[in-house]
């Protein structure tokens, strides 16, 4: 029975269609709620809807350079490509509560590329960690000269926590001891902070590009230029981290939403800030469906999957990491269908 469940998820077509099945999904969502985001998007235009998804898409990239960085640092370089399907369709993950799923998705997915698990979990991990310290660095640099206040300050006391967990010195252990917890090999490289510098670099952008895309929404309906482009770049890196904090709302849904509007109070009425926070997780979710789709679009162009990026063999991964036969993983795509379609307040809503 084994061998047959096996088979099936080392089918080629079965493969696409679980790719096909979870865009299927999203698109359903989008269209399920689309009486909500209808007006929204009448206000603000298809044009710059389009912009605000271009700028996601650089998002997205930046996002990825950011994970390849911190696991070539730790010893397993990949092409891009390698790295765009592992990354991309892991993190599908995200929109099941719980910020855990993405880093689970992507240790099986990069087991398949010969990356042990305890490594690609490290690299999410640590993805994850610089997002949210770089964008709380970012918040507490614009949100001051925005004139804007919440009740929400309390997430800047993260900052110099997580600096300090950041320093090699206290970071090396830190996960060692992690995984000892857990019952997994520790690092078999440490954390540097060359390596560390080059994918904070990365997430600075990541940053840049999301400020852009809610300025851009918010400018087409009439906020002053100035004064939004901070309050852009800062409230929705606030945003975003408030989101991430509350880990039991599918991907920071609703929490985000509320406090775009919230940040874009000062410079837009109500109305057209909640048009803005609905466009924005709409371009969201669609840049997330776009890129998860394109990486498993290049299953199948080489053999990249088993070379490393300077076109090198790596040596066999340990025995824990034995992959499953299917690098676009079918419970993790499927999973990621199931938990929409179980939501019962809608993905677009303002909870």
């Amino acid at each position: 029975m084994m061998g047959l469940v096996k088979r099936l998820l080392g089918s080629r077509w079965l493969k696409w269609a679980v790719v096909v099945i979870a865009v299927g999904i999203g698109a359903y969502t989008i269209d399920k709620e689309w009486n909500q985001v209808h007006p929204a998007l009448g206000e603000i235009g298809l044009v710059a809807s389009l912009e605000a998804l271009l700028a996601l898409l650089v998002m997205q990239y930046a996002t990825l350079r950011e994970w390849q960085a911190l696991l070539a640092g730790l010893g397993s370089p990949l092409r891009t490509t390698t790295a765009g399907r592992i990354f991309f369709i892991g993190q599908l993950g995200k929109y099941i509560p719980g910020s855990l799923w993405p880093v689970l998705t992507q240790m099986e997915l990069g087991a398949r590329a010969n990356v042990p698990r305890a490594r690609s979990a490290s690299a999410s991990i640590l993805t994850m960690i610089l997002s949210l310290a770089s964008g709380l660095l970012v918040a507490a640099a614009t949100l001051p000269f925005a004139h804007y206040s919440a009740g929400y300050d309390w997430v800047f006391i993260l900052v110099p926590v997580i600096l300090a967990c950041l320093y090699p010195k206290v970071l090396n252990p830190l996960l060692n001891w992690l995984f000892k917890l857990i019952k997994r090999p520790g690092l078999d490289q440490p954390v540097t902070l060359t390596m560390l510098s080059k994918a904070l670099a990365w997430s600075i952008v990541a940053w840049l590009a999301n400020g852009l895309q809610i300025w851009i929404l918010a400018d087409k309906l009439g906020a002053p230029v100035g004064r939004t482009i901070l309050i852009a770049l800062g409230g929705y890196a606030f945003a975003w981290c408030v989101g991430f904090v509350i880990v039991f709302a599918p991907a920071g849904a609703g929490f985000r939403d509320l406090l775009v509007v919230a940040v874009l109070a000062p410079v837009l009425p109500y109305g057209p800030a909640l048009a803005v926070a609905l466009v924005s997780r709409g371009v969201n979710t669609i840049s997330d469906l776009l890129v998860a789709g394109a990486a498993a679009a290049t299953r199948g162009r080489g053999k990249e999957d088993k070379t490393d990026v300077a076109g090198k063999a790596p040596a066999p991964a340990p025995a824990d990491t034995g992959a499953p036969a299917d690098p676009v993983s079918s419970e993790t795509v499927l999973s990621f269908g199931k938990s929409h379609l179980s939501r019962q307040r809608g993905l677009f809503g303002v909870r």
